[in-house]
């Protein structure tokens, strides 16, 4: 039978010969033992830590006597922070960065010293949040900040958007070479890692442009551009680029005849299609603003312009007489409403003056008042 010694020395022999075995990690922290011996009382115990805070950034110490950041150099600083927005440029921020701190010289202390101690003060929203989450002690080098930082506001996402957006450069419609020669470098310098050649670059350029401004190249060099060396292409697309002055637009001299006439390029003949459908909408729109002319009155009796109420061919007493007589006429017809036979004598009522009069019928009258005396 073996003891409980025995057990747990055969488990130490069973652990140094195997050397696969790997002690548990105890992933819980331990809990602060509180002994007697500790004065300190429950509501110093229950304190928060006030250990732990330490930024992101190591700063090396520097040794330096009376070394002292001066106001006006974080004033530079701060005066153009990053935020973090999609449209920002890190590399952008970096390179200014890198200019403002190059300004200010300090005996015996590192450049790259002085970088890490100002830029937390050169972000501001989100970037500042950022660092602030990172993990104490994370950030040793300027080089490692760099890195970090660009690798988060520079996605590889951003990296390949922009990167076809270079591929797929155009001159656009009314833009002069200087402008699209600009616009281009733009681009190169928003994504300096890009990976293009210096011959890709101007490649990709010269076949982007127009075709007076590959022909205005083309004369520049006497012959074909494409067959120069680089060097000479970029020097004679920088001496062309600075005449911002003039603008060939040959192209919108054309818009004069209709869009089917052989010659106008696909996007002239758009931009004379939007050109019509505006002009028509503000046209149609003119016509719906036209006022309607009012309606003038017409005496039905006479013709003039006037009602026939004001007729002044018509005798006020007489038009009294009508009206009196068709208050008696429409009392009778109210007595004898109980007698289905009675009909009121038509050619006796008033009627509107634009209505015409009614022939007076005897026989029918006749006729009428035998069948009422009948019943």
């Amino acid at each position: 039978m073996r003891t409980r010694s025995q057990s747990r020395n055969s488990n130490r022999q069973q652990q140094q010969v195997n050397p696969t075995f790997v002690e548990p990690f105890n992933l819980v922290e331990p809990i602060p033992v509180v002994t007697m011996d500790d004065t300190r009382t429950m509501a110093q115990l229950l304190e928060a830590p006030t250990v732990g805070y330490e930024d992101a950034i190591v700063v090396p110490e520097i040794t330096a006597d009376n070394f002292e950041l001066k106001h006006g150099l974080l004033t530079l600083v701060q005066n153009k922070q990053f935020f973090g927005h999609d449209k920002e440029d890190p590399h952008a921020h970096i390179r200014y960065f890198n200019k403002i701190t190059s300004t200010m010289k300090f005996p015996n202390v590192p450049s790259t010293s002085v970088k890490l101690m100002l830029f937390p003060f050169s972000l501001e929203g989100a970037a500042r949040i950022w660092l602030e989450k990172e993990p104490p002690r994370s950030i040793l080098t300027w080089d490692d900040l760099v890195l970090k930082f660009i690798n988060k506001f520079f996605p590889p996402s951003k990296t390949t958007n922009l990167r076809n957006e270079i591929t797929r450069f155009q001159q656009r419609f009314d833009e002069t070479f200087y402008e699209a020669w600009d616009r281009f470098n733009d681009l190169l310098r928003a994504c300096p890692h890009h990976g293009f050649s210096e011959l890709h670059q101007l490649d990709t350029f010269y076949n982007a442009l127009n075709s007076n401004d590959q022909d205005s190249l083309n004369s520049a060099v006497g012959g074909n551009f494409l067959d120069k060396m680089p060097r000479d292409c970029l020097r004679i697309i920088e001496s062309k680029s600075k005449v911002r002055n003039s603008r060939n637009k040959p192209v919108v001299a054309k818009v004069s005849s209709s869009s089917s006439t052989p010659g106008i390029s696909p996007d002239v003949a758009e931009l004379k299609d939007m050109v019509k459908a505006l002009l028509l909408e503000k046209k149609n729109q003119t016509q719906a603003l036209t006022p309607v002319k009012a309606v003038e009155e017409s005496c039905v009796t006479c013709g003039g312009t006037h009602s026939y109420r004001n007729c002044p061919a018509t005798d006020g007493n007489v038009f009294h007489d009508n009206i009196q007589e068709f208050v008696s006429q429409a009392t009778t017809a109210n007595f004898n409403q109980g007698n289905t036979g009675y009909r009121a004598p038509i050619a006796n009522q008033i009627r509107p003056p634009c209505f015409p009069p009614v022939q007076n019928n005897q026989q029918n009258q006749g006729n009428n008042h035998n069948r009422y005396n009948q019943n």
